[in-house]
């Protein structure tokens, strides 16, 4: 297994923007004019990709790439340009609650016409599509907890508590063997999948960069901690019963022990950070920043929104009957559909 390596290679530019933001980082080029970014599509391939090479800078970074460049001043202008556009528009398209109750209590109750992607893969998926979600996904488990890990520095008291506690399980409880990101390249593995970080940044959509982006920005800036924690409350609200549906499909489909057990362990773990997450690091922010309710539903309301835009995409090329991703899976194994 690969999935140790520090450093990924720069991804394929995919448009004028990300293509400039590429050859800075590489230094053979300028970085985009600002008419550029703002002509680019915000939820489209070019400024998510351009985006996420920003925010990886300040993860593991990219091969042949130097490192200092994670605090350049001109690189990070540029990055807060795509920013503004990406979160102007999130704010137009996903604001829908101001009250966090409200946001979270439709994440609260099983969808009735079980129309999800998960159902979908439970109940009629095959193979092929789940080695493709967990490809598309690889893009945060493989770095999963760590984007909100940067709110611990901007909470106190309870919620810093509570919210160390998570991130402890997410990290395997001090066991290398049990952090979720091992355990997710594990389940990579029994897919016949590439393992290493960063491995399939070509091959996903932009509805995947634009929801590992989200985590990006929200965790990286301070004033966006009460949005931070409005996002993971999303995730960890819907992950129980989500996971539990992917185990019972990689368990039909056969996809081996490792994969089925990656989400056996997040069913639950994480009804029981749903529970902390909500009444412990909800509640112990506001009640020690009150002003912030309103970004913590909009950190709901944006994951919502975000997911709802991949499961459209995901849902609509499956029952076509074709891939979901941009270019396909190798033949990285004998696993087939």
């Amino acid at each position: 297994m690969t999935h140790d390596r520090v450093e990924p290679r720069l991804p394929v530019a995919r448009g004028a923007v990300s293509a400039a933001v590429s050859e800075y980082l590489l230094g053979t080029g300028p970085l985009p004019a600002p008419a550029e970014v703002a002509r680019a599509a915000v939820y489209g391939d070019d400024l998510q990709l351009a985006l996420y090479l920003c925010y990886e800078l300040h993860y593991r970074g990219f091969a042949d790439v130097p490192r200092d460049l994670e605090w350049d001043p001109e690189l990070l202008r540029t990055r807060a340009a795509l920013e503004h556009r990406f979160l102007t528009a999130l704010r137009t398209d996903a604001q829908v609650h101001d009250g966090v109750e409200d946001a979270l209590a439709p994440l609260l109750v099983e969808p009735v016409d079980g129309s999800g992607v998960t159902h979908y893969l439970r109940d009629e998926g095959a193979l092929w599509q789940l080695r493709e979600y967990a490809a598309q996904r690889s893009l945060y488990h493989l770095k999963e907890a760590d984007p909100h890990a940067w709110v611990l520095p901007r909470l106190w008291g309870r919620a810093k508590a509570a919210m160390a506690a998570v991130e402890f399980d997410e990290y395997g409880g001090g066991r290398a063997d049990r952090v979720h990101a091992r355990l997710f390249a594990d389940l990579m593995a029994d897919l016949g999948l590439e393992t290493t970080y960063g491995h399939y940044v070509d091959a996903a959509g932009a509805e995947v960069l634009a929801t590992v982006n989200l985590m990006s920005l929200f965790g990286l800036h301070r004033q966006l901690r009460g949005a931070l924690v409005g996002h993971f409350a999303a995730v960890e609200v819907t992950s129980s019963p989500g996971s539990r549906r992917l185990a019972e499909a990689l368990r039909r489909t056969g996809a081996g022990p490792a994969a089925a057990h990656f989400y056996d362990e997040h069913v639950e773990a994480d009804a029981v950070h749903e529970q902390v997450v909500r009444h412990d690091v909800i509640g112990g922010l506001l009640a020690e920043e009150p002003h912030l309710a309103p970004d913590v539903a909009f950190g709901i309301d944006a994951t919502v929104c975000l997911e709802d835009r991949l499961a459209d995409r995901l849902l609509t090329d499956w029952r076509a009957g074709r891939s979901s991703l941009r270019t396909p899976l190798t033949s990285e194994s004998s696993v087939t559909s």
